[in-house]
C-alpha cells in the first residue's frame, strides 16, 4: 500500500457559510477549488479548523459532499468524521467511504476522561464502519484532554486499517517517538506535523507532511517550506517559517476567533466571502480589522520571500 499521497501540504479546510450563517456549498467549493489551484496535496475536511465540534452531523455531510464534488480524483482527502458519541460518527463514517474519500480520521472522546480500552473501541468501531478506508488518528491532547500514549497507540497498531497520526501535541519529540515505535512494530505510518509554527521543525524530525490550521490562509507558503525541507534549503526555510509564524501569531491577537480572521483574510485573497464563524465562536470585533488587514500584508510579504 503506497502512502505517498498522504505526504506533503494538507490544510485543514474551513467551514464555508451563508450570510444566514448555514452551510455554503457554492462557498465551499470555492474554496476546495482556491486551494488546489495553489497546489497543496489534500484536504483536512470537518476537523477543528472546520468548527466541527458545533456542527450537526448534517452540516459536516453537505461539507463533505461540497468539498467531493470538486476535489475527487484531483487531490487527497481525509475527512474528520468524530462526533463525540460513537453512533453519529460511525454515520460520518461510513457516509465519508461511500464518497469515496482517502481516509477518515478521529480525536478521542472528549468531557468524560474515559480509559484507554473505551477510546481504542471507539476509534476501532468508527474505523469498521468505514472497512475499505484508511485510519488516522487525531492526537490534541491539549485540547481534547487525552493524550494517544504508547500502550494506546500500540493497541490501535492492530488494526491494519490505522496508518497514521495528525500529531498537534507540543513535544516535537512525540513524531519521533510515534514513528519508533510504529517500526518497532512492523508498521509503516505517516505521521502528519499539527502544530503550524513548528511545521520545519516537525519535518526535520521525521514528520511526513503537515496538517494545519492557518495553511489555507497562505497554502503556497506552506507547499514552499515543504519543497525546502525536502531539497535541504534549511535556512530559507528557517526565514520562511519565521514569516508565516508572524500571519499566525498576528491573526491569534485579535479580539475575534482566529477562523474568523482567516476567513477575512481569504476573502481579500479570493474575492470570496466565506462568512464568520459558528457560534459560540467569537466573529470579528470593533479593531480586528486592522488586524486582518496586517495579516494580510504579511502574507504577502511572505510570498515575496
Amino acid at each position: 500500500m503506497s502512502l505517498e499521497k498522504y505526504k506533503g501540504i494538507i490544510p485543514a479546510f474551513y467551514a464555508c457559510y451563508d450570510d444566514e450563517g448555514n452551510i455554503s456549498k457554492e462557498r465551499t467549493k470555492a474554496l476546495v477549488e482556491f486551494l488546489i489551484e495553489k497546489g497543496v496535496k489534500g484536504l483536512y475536511v470537518g476537523g477543528s479548523s472546520g468548527e466541527c465540534i458545533y456542527h450537526s452531523v448534517q452540516d459536516r455531510k453537505e461539507t463533505l459532499e461540497a468539498v467531493m464534488e470538486i476535489a475527487k480524483g484531483r487531490i487527497t482527502i481525509i475527512a474528520h468524521v468524530a462526533c463525540n458519541n460513537t453512533k453519529d460518527s460511525c454515520e460520518l463514517a461510513r457516509h465519508a467511504e461511500s464518497l469515496g474519500v482517502d481516509a477518515i480520521a478521529t480525536i478521542p472522546p472528549i468531557y468524560f476522561r474515559l480509559p484507554e480500552k473505551a477510546i481504542a473501541k471507539y476509534w476501532n468501531d468508527i474505523s469498521a464502519a468505514a472497512p475499505n478506508t484508511d485510519y488516522i488518528i487525531y492526537n490534541i491532547p491539549q485540547l481534547a484532554g487525552v493524550a494517544l500514549t504508547p500502550s494506546l497507540f500500540a493497541e490501535m497498531l492492530k488494526n491494519p486499517k490505522v496508518i497514521g497520526v495528525k500529531n498537534s501535541s507540543m513535544p516535537i519529540q512525540d513524531i519521533q517517538m510515534f514513528k519508533r515505535q510504529a517500526k518497532m512494530s512492523g508498521r509503516d505510518i505517516i505521521i502528519f506535523n499539527g502544530p503550524d509554527e513548528q511545521f520545519v521543525g516537525g519535518r526535520l524530525i521525521g514528520a511526513d507532511g503537515g496538517i494545519g490550521g492557518t495553511y489555507g490562509v497562505m497554502p503556497e507558503i506552506y507547499v514552499k517550506l515543504d519543497e525546502l525541507v525536502k531539497n535541504g534549503e534549511f535556512e530559507a526555510a528557517r526565514v520562511l517559517q519565521d514569516a508565516a509564524n508572524e500571519v499566525t501569531y498576528t491573526m491569534c491577537s485579535a479580539k475575534g476567533n482566529m477562523y474568523a480572521v482567516a476567513k477575512a483574510v481569504l476573502k481579500k485573497r479570493m474575492g470570496v466571502d466565506l462568512g464568520g464563524v459558528r457560534a459560540p465562536l467569537l466573529n470579528l470585533e470593533e479593531g480586528d480589522e486592522a488586524i486582518v488587514e496586517k495579516a494580510y500584508e504579511l502574507v504577502e510579504k511572505a510570498l515575496a520571500l
